[in-house]
């Protein structure tokens, strides 16, 4: 069967829309885990097609390629998505950080160094560019190469380095120009 033997996306719709869903999942799941990762681009991918078999009826027949209409539901999720997890890192303050030392004085200290960075940090990291937050993040925390980051994004290289250069600039500034976690001694100044 050639392609102009394929209904169009609005047939689709009305009739049967495991069709469209098998026609488009790949092209959207590869946009998602482009702007989220694989494990995000499933559950996106899935919520995608609900919501547009929700919405079928206010998709315009005269449309044949629901390409657009997909991707606009994609793009709305990412942006959700990625409020949530702002939300989250906010939230993150009110969790207590892990007690993993051994003596109370330690403890005591580390949960003092800890409360004041958290807050900080959490808020300095909400206040980055979602490009860059993505790029620290992957980095940081997944532990990624530049290149995997690149690869992850769908950006170059020099893009990762430009971006993570930002948020160390961003995040260096918010932690008043040094890096608590490497000395030695935390100076507490009232003012």
């Amino acid at each position: 069967m050639d392609d102009t033997d394929d209904p169009d996306d609005a047939a689709l719709i009305r009739k049967d829309f495991a069709a469209l869903f098998d026609r488009h999942a790949p092209h959207i799941h590869r946009y998602l885990a482009r702007r989220l990762g694989d494990q995000s681009a499933d559950d996106l991918v899935a919520e995608t097609f609900l919501t547009a078999f929700r919405r079928r009826a206010s998709f315009r027949a005269d449309q044949r390629d629901a390409r657009p209409w997909l991707y606009g539901i994609a793009t709305n999720l990412v942006a959700q998505h990625r409020r949530d997890e702002v939300r989250r890192l906010r939230l993150h303050r009110a969790v207590p950080p892990e007690q993993d030392t051994a003596c109370h004085a330690d403890r005591v200290a580390a949960d003092v160094t800890a409360a004041a960075l958290r807050n900080t940090l959490t808020e300095a990291l909400a206040d980055l560019a979602d490009g860059d937050r993505d790029v620290l993040l992957l980095l940081v925390q997944e532990e990624l190469t530049y290149e995997q980051v690149g690869a992850a994004l769908d950006i170059p290289v020099g893009t990762v380095r430009s971006r993570m250069h930002r948020a160390r600039v961003q995040l260096r500034a918010a932690l008043g120009g040094s890096n608590p976690l490497i000395s030695t001694d935390v100076e507490v100044h009232h003012g």
